[in-house]
């Protein structure tokens, strides 16, 4: 049986993806090694950005239902303020104290992720 990718391992995969494209990213929260739900908090350093957070269930592909994919929980219009992403964000952590932010610092907004679903 096929196993999804750990947390931690997709992480620093990621991590590594933004910096070879140019862009600085860091874990700013470490969640669970193995399963933790990843947020990620696209900064485009001029006080806005948009969050990026795990994609419904039902959104998964049947066909390919290990791959990680993600929706726009914030700024699906266009970037919101820094403010309403970090209010969310400790939204996020009541729910679940385990996941992970990741924050990714790119003034033209890239996100580097290969599935965003609307």
């Amino acid at each position: 049986m096929a196993m999804r990718l750990k947390s931690g391992i997709w992480v620093a995969a990621y991590v590594r993806r933004c910096h070879v494209e140019g862009a600085f990213a860091a874990v700013r929260k470490r969640g669970a090694d193995e399963a933790g739900a990843v947020f990620i908090k696209i900064n485009i350093l001029d006080g806005s950005g948009v969050l990026y957070g795990p994609a419904p269930q039902s959104a998964f592909d049947t066909e390919m239902p290990l791959d990680r994919m993600f929706t726009v929980v914030l700024g699906r219009q266009g970037p919101v303020p820094e403010a309403d992403i970090e209010a969310r964000l400790q939204r996020e952590i009541g729910f679940d104290p385990d996941l992970w932010i990741l924050e990714v610092e790119d003034k033209a907004g890239r996100h580097f992720l290969d599935n965003v679903v609307a």
